[in-house]
Formats: C-alpha cells, sequence, structure tokens
C-alpha cells in the first residue's frame, strides 16, 4: 500500500472542496460549445495568462500536438529540446499524426537550448530542407524555471527570423512561483501556451491551451480530428476551475517541501542528488542499485518513479512534512540494513 507517492504530482486526489464544486457544476454539451463551466474555465485561463482565448483538451499531449499542427504544415519542422516533453515522451505524436518534422536540439543543464544552436538550426530558403516554423520550449524543465533573460533572448531570436513559438507550460505556475513571475509575464513571451491542470494545480484530468482567438479556433477543428472533443465536461472543468482558485497560491509549501526532501537525500553522496528549484528533486546515483532502493522504499509505503538508474522525486498537495520525514527514515533504515555506515552523512 502506497502512503506517500513521490512518482509525480499527477497523483493527487480530488479533496471535499473540489468533489464538491465538480457535483454543483452547471454542465452542456462541449462539441456544441454550450458548456457554461468549460467555457467559464477557458475564459478565465486565458485573461489569467494574458490572452484572447483558450481551449480544453483531455491532455497536455493533445493539446500540445493541436498547438504544433496549428503553427505547422505537412512537412515542415518545429526546434525543440533533444528531452523535451513534445519530442521525447508524446510518442512521436508531431511526426507521427501531424507529418511535423522535430528538429531536436541540445539542452543545456539548466533546460535552456543555446541560442547558437537554434539560429544555426533555422533552415534557409531552399527547397532541400524542410520549412522552420516554430521554436518549442517547455518551463520548467525537469523541475527548473527558465531564466527570464533567456526567454527574452530566444523568443527575441525566434521572432527576428520569422519564427512562431509555442510554451508547453504544464507545470507553468511552479515556474512562475519559483521566479516571483506573474505567469501571464512568462505566458506573454510565446505565442500560443499549454497549461496542465492535473501536474500540481491538483485536477484530475486536463489542460488548457490559449493564445490568439483565431489561432484556438483553428486548434478546436484539430481537436476535433485527434478525438478530444468531450461532451459534459463541466464536472471536470469544474475541478479545474477550483485548482486555478485554490492551488496556485499554495505552490511555494511544495517547492519547501522538495527543499527540505532534496536536503534529506543529499546526506547520502551515493544518491547524486541535487538541490530543489521548484517540486523535484532528481537522483543521479553511481555504482548504485536503485532497484534495491526502490524497493525497499516501497516495502515502507514510498513510491518513487525513475528511469535507467536515475530517480525521481515529486512533492504535491497530498504529501506533507511528516511524508518528508519518513523519507529520512527510510534513507538511514536503508544504509543501517546493509552496513554501509551507520549514520547519514551531511553534505559537504
Amino acid at each position: 500500500m502506497i502512503v506517500d507517492d513521490f512518482r509525480s504530482d499527477t497523483v493527487t486526489r480530488p479533496g471535499a472542496g473540489m468533489r464538491a464544486a465538480m457535483a454543483a457544476a452547471e454542465v452542456g454539451d462541449a462539441v456544441y460549445d454550450d458548456d457554461a463551466t468549460t467555457k467559464r474555465l477557458e475564459a478565465m485561463t486565458a485573461e489569467r495568462l494574458g490572452k484572447e482565448a483558450g481551449l480544453f483538451f483531455p491532455t497536455g499531449t493533445q493539446a500540445n500536438l493541436a498547438a504544433m499542427m496549428a503553427h505547422c504544415g505537412r512537412g515542415e519542422e518545429y526546434l525543440v529540446g533533444q528531452m523535451a516533453h513534445t519530442y521525447r515522451l508524446e510518442g512521436g505524436g508531431a511526426a507521427v499524426l501531424g507529418s511535423i518534422q522535430p528538429q531536436p536540439l541540445p539542452n543545456e543543464p539548466d533546460g535552456t537550448i543555446a541560442l547558437d544552436a537554434i539560429a544555426n538550426a533555422i533552415k534557409p530558403n531552399d527547397f532541400h530542407f524542410a520549412i522552420t516554423r516554430l521554436l518549442a520550449l517547455e518551463n520548467t524543465f525537469n523541475g527548473l524555471p527558465l531564466p527570464d533573460a533567456y526567454l527574452e533572448a530566444a523568443i527575441g531570436l525566434a521572432r527576428s527570423r520569422g519564427l512562431a513559438t509555442h510554451l508547453d507550460g504544464a507545470r507553468l505556475m511552479n515556474a512562475a512561483a519559483a521566479s516571483n513571475r506573474d505567469a501571464a509575464w512568462i505566458a506573454g513571451q510565446f505565442d500560443t501556451v499549454s497549461l496542465c491542470l492535473s501536474k500540481g494545480l491538483g485536477a484530475p484530468i486536463g489542460s488548457i491551451l490559449v493564445g490568439p482567438r483565431d489561432f484556438i479556433e483553428k486548434t478546436r477543428r484539430i481537436r476535433k480530428m485527434l478525438g478530444g472533443g468531450m461532451r459534459q465536461t463541466g464536472v471536470i472543468a469544474a475541478a479545474a476551475i477550483y485548482a486555478l482558485e485554490h492551488n496556485v497560491a499554495r505552490l511555494g509549501e511544495d517547492h519547501q517541501r522538495a527543499a527540505a526532501l532534496a536536503e534529506v537525500l543529499m546526506r547520502y553522496p551515493e544518491f547524486g542528488a541535487g538541490p530543489a528549484r521548484t517540486n523535484m528533486v532528481f537522483l543521479t546515483p553511481k555504482d548504485f542499485d536503485t532497484a534495491a532502493f526502490a524497493a525497499f522504499l516501497r516495502s515502507r509505503g514510498i513510491a518513487v518513479s525513475g528511469r535507467y538508474g536515475t530517480m525521481r522525486w515529486v512533492t504535491h498537495l497530498d504529501l506533507d512534512d511528516a511524508a518528508v520525514e519518513r523519507v529520512a527514515e527510510a534513507c538511514e533504515a536503508f544504509f543501517d540494513k546493509r552496513g554501509v555506515r551507520g549514520r547519514s552523512q551531511a553534505p559537504g
């Protein structure tokens, strides 16, 4: 039984207030565009992010794909980070379903893409090449908010070369909280932005795509093509409205808890842990059995995620300070059991 679930901030459960909002939601048929609660969600999100219009999607993957298909025609290209979610973790949908060519570029350790790499990847006006149409960035990136100056420079470069810009802002609100910026300022750097409502904000489902009104109408058609037309969405839109109204201001608590968790994990050099900037802590162990450690944690009701020997810990509204304390106890017990050392070591 999982007691403390650090796998993702998508594992949260709707609380009593959110469930009450869902039960009381006014609903209609959203495909006919007459679900009042969904329309309220779309309008309030667009206003909060400084855009003309918004459109509700079942997933962030579909919202990003619809945006890229609206920005790029068949055989055209978008520039994207090699480790970005839209390139690496969305099933290749842009290529498979949109016939759009991704041009992946190396991500720097802070999640940025070098400006020279962007400039050099923009194709010349030559029929041998795909036409470069779009720069897609991600914020936060592996828990790191992109620097303000970088956003301005990268978007300025893209616009100077005639490119459209899209932000995978799945955790945009975390980025805003960590950088002490209004989310609208970050969103304002981009033509279009997707915001996930189930990552960090606690809604059970859904993402919003925001941008110019005519662009959003174009993506409405694409959403239907992709199977994203839903009916009485007011029930889940009400949960998203509750999340935006109640769960944004508290994101700093998750960040503080992740910082405390990082301090615990950094006591053990074997973990290769680093400090947290938002709600994520990453472990990059060397010569360490992460599978055995994960199994030990699971035996104590603690769940984490990881790939290829790494580990990711994510804090969220369903975790409290006691959960971090239980991690500290589990780490000490793990090393005591193996006789590696009697006590954890302070970083230093």
